[in-house]
């Protein structure tokens, strides 16, 4: 392989690597996202009537 041809493939390489980092941050980040507004959901109070009572009729 000549020397512009390995060029172009490392070049590609790095172009792919480049998106694939990129990727892993926008999906680390969104995660982190998640997990923040889970833990929001998580410390509202419950509504103050949930679980109170059964309905047993049938």
């Amino acid at each position: 392989m000549d020397i512009a041809g390995l060029s172009i493939a490392m070049s590609q390489a790095n172009v792919k690597q480049q998106i694939s980092f990129g990727l892993m941050n926008k999906v680390m980040d969104q995660s982190e996202q998640q997990g923040s507004d889970l833990l929001k959901m998580l410390d509202q109070p419950m509504h103050p009537n949930l679980g109170q009572s059964i309905d047993i009729k049938g």
